[in-house]
């Protein structure tokens, strides 16, 4: 099984709602397993948003979400026209309002990072994939194991 979707968003935060329904909606269509979908589309989101708060638009004024899917992962990306910092993994206080989502995404995700374009930047995050009638997690449980980050 393999299947991609590119999406052109506008910079806009109503744009977080549209790309997790479709988003959601896709995966669901094509079997994925409703914890699956869920964290897929958390991580999503959260790059999603991170670039609407830290980055400018891509020339054309819009972002781009894009995700492949196969057997074992699905990769989502979203492409934005760069920001003055390098998306990093946060560490904030309990007190703190924000700079959770890259620690969200490091923690759902098997692998993160960043690629530099000519015009653009994208933040890509890889999940693992568990499918309806298998199980692509080699006798996992479904039940995620806590994890030390740091």
């Amino acid at each position: 099984m393999s299947a991609s979707s590119v999406v052109m968003l506008p910079y806009a935060p109503s744009s977080v709602a549209a790309a997790r329904q479709r988003l959601g909606a896709e995966l669901l269509a094509a079997g994925l397993i409703d914890s699956s979908v869920d964290d897929v589309v958390l991580v999503m989101s959260e790059l999603l948003s991170n670039a609407l708060r830290h980055a400018h638009p891509l020339p054309c004024g819009h972002l781009q979400v894009a995700w492949t899917c196969s057997d074992t992962q699905i990769e989502i990306a979203v492409s934005d026209g760069g920001a003055h910092t390098e998306p990093r993994a946060g560490r904030p206080t309990l007190s703190s309002l924000g700079g959770r989502g890259l620690g969200i995404v490091e923690y759902l995700a098997d692998r993160w990072g960043v690629r530099h374009d000519d015009h653009s930047t994208t933040v890509w995050a890889v999940v693992t994939a568990a499918w309806e009638g298998r199980n692509s997690r080699n006798g996992a449980t479904g039940i995620p194991a806590l994890r030390e980050v740091g």
